[in-house]
């Protein structure tokens, strides 16, 4: 179609004064055009993301049965010598002799007077009162496992205090005592009496928990309350150094100072482990927490609730690791077991024919894979039971039936008669192992006196001073005792010997290699 020029003018003019009359309305307000069509707005941004389930409903189940612990002690003051002090009111005498300083506290001693009158020695009469009175001294976490009130903390939340406050999650607070204490394990029962019936959580099985499980941490940190965190498990039976029953769990959840003694819980509300610890060196949590897990702190538990303490069997050996020298040097084929250094006279082992040099490989049929994994097997037994201990010696193994003894309170379980050796006379030379002896003033075993610092000995740790009582087993009073120890083992195929080693009375155990390739 043809349009004419001036038609094409006219209709151009139309458009250019609909859109001038469209800018003017919108500039002074009119609003919409007559034709009823409105301003256009844009949606906000939403995204419709997969939903990540939370922990909400975990908390809200589980929070009333975690506490806050406050623990209270009767403590002297650090400055209370027994003198009078009624020639001394202000406590002014204890300043040092600067006149600027004294004259500071004259001024100022009754600061704590918020009406600035009758203060002068409220600031320095405090001692006068509430002597007899318990202090804060420490405070964390427990949670309730019954619904008549006993309750879960650590034995170092508890173990200064006298008296004990439980604050439950909705502000009221309860007084508490305290039932018994496990100081190996770290945990204590306090029991509320209250009216009605407690909240409460079970633990879980944690054999079952993996590492990367998601865990939640409930707690009390610095004070604040209950303080929810998250995480996951990031490893499992971690040595801590903490004691000799050290299988802790470790999460990445955040818990700092307060949180002792709170639960970690699983996705099904149950105490997966209790926090203990953490590693920091701020002092602030850097996402390395340990855990005592369920199934150790669920027995200790039962213990304490039923008697106050915690009894457990004691073997009366020291042990020690299996290496992979030690163990081509006995013939074993993997470093699991735990190495008997020494057999305490008058413990349970010694007396059911356990010697020095035996390797504990089996406890009632269950497999030792290390020394604190059969401290953990023999605890785990009461005083008096009687256990099948499989022990590999001279190459084979043997079963030994074993009454097992109370372990004692002494963290010291085994000892061994003190040896003083006196300066060599004429040492002798074992070149081929690096190291020099001489016969012990008692005439068992040989002293070390010299070390080739370029030696397997040394790089075994074997110093100057040392006692070699026996050498794969056999006692040793002569270098020729070793040296037909060492022939015998060439011609067995080992390429290593196992010296027993005598240090500052304790026993240990040591493989040199004896052959190469």
């Amino acid at each position: 179609m043809n349009i004419a020029p001036n038609s094409y003018s006219v209709t151009r003019k139309r458009l250019l004064a609909a859109v001038a009359s469209i800018a003017v309305a919108g500039a002074i307000g009119i609003g919409a055009l007559t034709t009823g069509t409105g301003p256009v707005l844009a949606d906000a941004v939403r995204v419709e993301a997969p939903q990540v389930p939370g922990f909400a409903d975990v908390v809200e189940r589980v929070s009333p049965a975690v506490v806050s612990v406050k623990v209270k002690a009767k403590i002297s003051p650090a400055a209370d010598d027994g003198s009078d002090q009624s020639d001394d009111p202000d406590g002014m005498n204890n300043l040092p002799d600067n006149p600027q300083l004294r004259r500071f506290f004259k001024e100022f001693r009754g600061f704590g007077d918020q009406n600035g009158q009758g203060g002068g020695n409220r600031r320095f009469s405090h001692r006068d009162h509430n002597n007899d009175q318990p202090r804060p001294v420490a405070q964390g976490s427990g949670f309730f496992i019954s619904d008549d009130g006993y309750l879960v903390t650590n034995n170092h939340v508890v173990e200064e205090g006298s008296a004990f406050t439980v604050v439950m999650n909705d502000g009221k607070e309860l007084d508490a005592k305290l039932i018994g204490t496990d100081p190996r394990t770290d945990l204590a029962v306090l029991k509320v009496d209250g009216v009605g019936k407690f909240t409460y959580v079970d633990f879980a099985d944690d054999s079952k928990v993996r590492v990367g499980d998601w865990v939640v941490a409930v707690g009390n940190p610095f004070g604040l309350g209950g303080t929810v965190t998250a995480g996951i498990v990031s490893a499992r039976g971690r040595d801590i150094g903490a004691g000799p029953y050290d299988d802790f769990l470790q999460i990445d959840a955040s818990v700092n100072r307060g949180n002792s003694g709170g639960p970690t819980f699983n996705l099904n509300g149950q105490v997966v482990g209790i926090n203990t610890a953490i590693f920091s060196p701020s002092g602030g949590s850097v996402g390395i927490a340990f855990d005592i897990p369920a199934s150790t702190a669920k027995q200790v538990v039962q213990d304490l609730m039923k008697s106050g303490s915690v009894q457990r069997g004691w073997l009366g050996v020291e042990i020690q690791p299996v290496t992979s020298d030690i163990a081509e040097s006995l013939g074993l084929k993997s470093q699991n077991g735990a190495l008997v250094s020494s057999a305490q006279d008058d413990g349970p082992g010694k007396k059911a024919g356990i010697v020095a040099g035996d390797v504990i490989t089996q406890v009632d049929g269950k497999d030792v894979a290390s020394p604190k994994e059969l401290a953990r097997l023999i605890g785990a037994y009461s005083p008096g039971k009687s256990v099948d201990v499989t022990v590999w010696r001279d190459g084979k193994s043997q079963t030994v039936k074993v009454d097992l003894g109370k372990l004692p309170s002494s963290d010291k379980q085994a000892s061994v008669d003190q040896q003083q050796p006196a300066a060599p006379a004429k040492p002798d030379s074992l070149a081929d192992l690096g190291l020099t002896v001489t016969k012990s003033e008692n005439g068992k075993g040989l002293v070390v006196t010299d070390v080739d610092p370029d030696s397997d000995a040394a790089d075994r740790g074997i110093q100057p001073g040392d006692i070699i009582t026996s050498v794969n087993s056999t006692e040793v009073n002569a270098t020729d005792d070793i040296t037909k120890a060492m022939t015998e083992a060439v011609k067995s195929g080992r390429k290593a010997v196992l010296m027993q080693i005598t240090r500052d009375d304790n026993n240990r155990f040591v493989a040199l290699p004896v052959a190469k390739g």
